[in-house]
């Protein structure tokens, strides 16, 4: 019986699996498909905690609580405090000195402590802030500040510390393609934590306001254990007790051997090649596609009258989006495509994206938006696969991490400084409106704000392709190699 049950395993891990999933032929005798699968849960406790901050939460907040969308934008904009650092992060794990010679799993476990301590505390101090009561508003502000903080904070710590891990255990050859498959699966695990919170919160607009405030602190505190669980299974058994490293680190001491300084690095790595355009163009370019995070669910449940279980899914129209657009820029990085003309498409697919969705108010139309919520993922995805293959390809300045926390760093600040800036826009304009401003007939028009944010996000996605342009046009820019089906670059 044992017997047949591993070869069933073996058939499943090494025949079923590889066809079903993008990049999943990257397993080698080191590291099996079923450890890195393992490995990969960190990357949906990262996805699931994505949903919920950028997408769920805030629509339920705004719309069902009545929080104004500006407050909760300055809430999920606060762990770009974080972000910045994320280069940082990644550098002092390369270089952290432990007893048992481990760099990742003092990083990944406190920043899963992180994770668990922000959405615990979470409900209870949106709820407060929601519904007032005996505690002074600045007090419930901050409770809320704090829980954003710290979750945000442990999301980008888990994220950059696992992707580095990730690093350490592939060999040179499949390194790329591996990190490739674990962004695959943070995609994957936002789309069916859409679908499991929609799911959850179906009816939540019916219910009553306690019945309400408890489904939302079961599902946050539900996340928070998932979370742990999460971590702790990716974890396992993954970075080995390394003596020789031990060893290194007391030679180092007696030595008196200083380690790299993270400012001198990163001045090398700026000052080389393209590095300062490309950038650009990835900041401009994310807040170009992540400024409506914070409202693209607000707009489905305001203006065209979606429900909380169907704006939720939206998350799940737009994975699918990227899903797409990673499997279509793998067949064209396999065909030596530059990655620039990959991510200016993806911004030319980005500005068709918000005409849709604007246009989707005017024709009484919610299967237009979420046609533009599907383009916005395949422009975003696309866009990307192109900018994370071109800070790949500039990884020989200093090595890949610096890299990929480069690329990290600047589009999680860019993320979060959209979606503050989209939040407090749309609040701006939609106020300036109510006032009679713009005309009596726009009063009463919940649509001006959102449309304001959107039309600014196309004016984005332009500069992107200025910035981007230049390289784009220049052309020869090519991922290295390619073999089977995977983003040979893709970090």
């Amino acid at each position: 019986m044992s017997s047949s049950t591993e070869e069933l395993k073996r058939l499943f891990y090494q025949e079923v699996l590889p066809k079903l999933l993008p990049f999943s032929d990257v397993a080698t005798r080191e590291l099996p498909l079923a450890r890195l699968l393992r490995l990969a849960l960190f990357q949906a406790s990262v996805g699931m905690m994505m949903v919920l901050l950028y997408g769920t939460l805030n629509r339920v907040m705004v719309v069902e609580k009545g929080v104004p969308p500006w407050l909760i934008g300055l809430m999920v904009a606060l762990p770009v405090l974080v972000a910045p650092f994320r280069a940082l992060i990644g550098f002092k794990s390369d270089h952290h000195k432990s007893a048992f010679g481990w760099r990742r799993v003092p990083y990944i476990w406190f920043g899963t402590l992180m994770q668990f301590g922000g959405l615990a505390i979470m409900p209870f101090a949106l709820l407060l802030m929601a519904e007032g009561g005996s505690v002074p508003t600045f007090v419930t502000w901050l409770a809320a500040g704090f829980a954003f903080l710290v979750a945000g904070a442990g999301l980008h710590t888990t994220q950059t510390a696992g992707l580095a891990l990730a690093t350490d255990l592939a060999n040179e050859e499949t390194r790329p393609r591996v990190i490739a498959l674990l962004f695959v699966v943070l995609n994957l695990s936002m789309l069916v934590a859409s679908l499991v919170f929609g799911a959850l919160l179906s009816g939540f607009d019916e219910m009553s306001v306690s019945q309400s405030n408890q489904r939302l602190i079961g599902v946050l505190q539900g996340a928070a254990l998932v979370a742990v669980v999460f971590n702790m299974v990716a974890l396992w058994k993954q970075e080995s007790i390394n003596r020789d490293r031990v060893e290194q680190i007391k030679a180092d001491r007696q030595a008196h051997k200083e380690p790299p300084r993270f400012a001198e690095t990163w001045a090398h790595f700026i000052q080389a090649g393209s590095a300062t355009r490309l950038l650009v163009a990835l900041g401009l370019g994310t807040a170009g596609f992540q400024m409506q995070d914070i409202l693209l669910e607000p707009y489905g449940g305001q203006v065209l009258g979606l429900t909380v279980s169907q704006t939720t899914r939206l998350t799940a129209v737009w994975a699918l989006g990227t899903l797409a657009a990673f499997g279509l820029a793998a067949y064209l990085l396999g065909r030596r495509v530059d990655y620039y003309r990959i991510s200016v498409a993806g911004a030319l697919i980005g500005i068709l994206a918000f005409i849709a969705v604007i246009a989707a108010d005017p024709l009484g139309s919610p299967l237009l938006f979420r046609f533009g919520a599907l383009l916005i993922g395949f422009g975003g995805g696309l866009f990307a696969v192109g900018t994370l293959s071109a800070a790949m390809n500039l990884a020989d300045v200093e090595g890949s991490g610096l890299a990929l926390g480069a690329w990290g760093a600047v589009q999680a600040t860019a993320y979060g400084l959209a979606m503050f800036l989209g939040g407090t826009l749309r609040d701006l304009v939609t106020t300036i409106t109510s006032s009679g401003a713009f005309g009596e007939g726009l009063i009463q028009n919940q649509a001006v704000g959102y449309a304001f944010v959107y039309n600014l996000e196309i004016l984005l996605l332009f500069a992107t392709l200025i910035a981007i342009g230049p390289l784009a046009l220049k052309g020869g820019h090519a991922a290295r190699s390619s073999s089977k089906f995977g983003l040979t670059e893709l970090p």
